[in-house]
């Protein structure tokens, strides 16, 4: 049997994101199978996890992913695990629509318990209503006990742990403040500095040190350890080569989506910061991820920009997504209004200057294709005014917004991040 639970928060901030690293790294440390998982399309947040715990994080979305494929992967990921840990997103009830996609909603369809985080700071016994709020507010989610965060003494834990009482939900102890361990601000275009690795570390001591963390386990859900199928399960032979990028510039994969294209295709992984000559391939894959942060290295690179320019040329199949999409755009123009020439495959650029934040869920249609995608960037298109776009693109509330998609012989471009892994066989839009 398998151990689950799902971490989650009131509201953001509450650093649930720092625990969650440091229970995954702790029970790690004590030799422990550990598989993380992240609620949302968050692509940052996985790559942390899989520090924390030596194993690859899988992303876990009800608006992206169809229900069944989703639980799907769960079951399949947590069978070959001890622990697994779910980290929620945003705050406990939040969600695209309501509490569509929220933490509490994947909670309730995996049937797992929450174990929920409390920045307690600035909290006292009024904590009780809203508590007794998140508890009452759907008894299908299964509160099964509170952590407090950043609460510096024994007396404030006490008014605390009054509330819990009070409103009948265990209380698993209180976490003082750290600053070793706190983890920097994260969004596109900053990337974590220092010794990450070193912070984890100080996370489960810190962590292990003020709360019981085996005890933690007596409030997880036993899950059987079944093997489910996926949708990769029923592609039978590998028709295709594809070249996918790979460095420090393109990061931003979902690991289910990289999984399908290898039951499909031979991967041929390749970096167009370091490479001088592009694999060949029937298709490439540019995913997102920080190019604005390499934009030099990319732009001395003359050779891999002009044999992707004449794969393109060429009609080789490729897809761009966001920092991809931003490669293969005419420049890149940092914060400072420098300009880097990058493939000049589409007469746009795209700039970092004057950032502001574009985010959320998208459904792009494309002739009779339907595909769920997220787009989170904080760079801008110029000089895209006369380009179509070749399919339309809706938010989960079903309103039509002006990303566009953008093509080029065999080549589709945009700043969505797509999911393709339940998909049964290939379509135009993913590879």
């Amino acid at each position: 049997m398998s151990k689950a639970f799902l971490i989650a928060a009131p509201w953001s901030n509450s650093g649930k994101t720092t625990l969650t690293l440091g229970i995954c790294r702790w029970f790690s440390n004590q030799g422990y199978s550990v598989q993380s998982f992240k609620c949302g399309p968050d692509y940052i947040d996985t790559i942390h996890h899989s520090t924390a715990t030596r194993k690859a994080t899988i992303n876990l979305d009800t608006i992206m992913m169809p229900q069944q494929h989703m639980t799907d992967v769960f079951e399949q990921y947590s069978a070959a695990a001890d622990i697994s840990i779910v980290e929620g997103v945003m705050g406990l009830f939040d969600g695209a629509v309501k509490d569509q996609g929220s933490s509490a909603a994947i909670a309730k369809i995996l049937d797992i318990p929450v174990i929920l985080v409390v920045n307690a700071s600035a909290m006292a016994y009024t904590i009780a209503p809203i508590l007794y709020g998140l508890k009452t507010f759907d008894p299908e989610v299964k509160i099964a006990g509170v952590i407090f965060n950043f609460v510096k003494t024994a007396s404030h834990y006490a008014f605390l742990k009054e509330a819990c009482d009070t409103v009948g939900i265990p209380s698993l102890g209180y976490i003082p403040p750290n600053d070793e361990i706190a983890i920097p601000s994260r969004h596109l275009g900053l990337h974590i500095e220092g010794d990450f690795e070193s912070s984890i570390e100080k996370a489960a001591t810190h962590i292990a040190t003020h709360i019981s963390l085996p005890k933690l386990l007596e409030y997880a859900r036993e899950y059987p350890k079944t093997h489910a199928k996926s949708a990769i399960d029923t592609i039978k032979t590998k028709k295709y080569r594809i070249a996918v990028a790979k460095d420090e510039a393109f990061t931003f994969t979902y690991l289910e989506n990289l999984k399908w294209l290898e039951a499909i295709a031979e991967i041929i992984y390749f970096s167009p910061i370091h490479d001088q000559k592009l694999p060949e391939a029937d298709g490439i894959y540019l995913a997102g991820g920080y190019p604005e942060l390499y934009v030099e290295a990319l732009s001395n690179n003359k050779a891999m920009r002009n044999q992707i320019k004449e794969a393109a040329d060429q009609g080789v199949k490729i897809l761009a997504e966001c920092g991809g999409m931003m490669y293969l755009g005419n420049t890149i123009i940092d914060e400072t209004g420098t300009a880097y020439v990058m493939a000049g495959i589409f007469p746009f650029s795209t700039s970092m200057q004057d950032k502001k934040l574009s985010l959320g869920y998208r459904k792009v249609v494309f002739n009779t294709q339907e595909l769920w995608g997220h787009e989170f960037h904080y760079s801008k298109v110029l000089d895209d005014d006369t380009i179509p776009t070749v399919a339309q693109v809706f938010s989960a509330r079903e309103k039509e917004v002006t990303t566009k998609i953008y093509q080029y012989q065999n080549v589709y471009a945009s700043y969505i991040h797509l999911y393709w892994a339940a998909l049964k066989e290939p379509v135009d839009l993913c590879i």
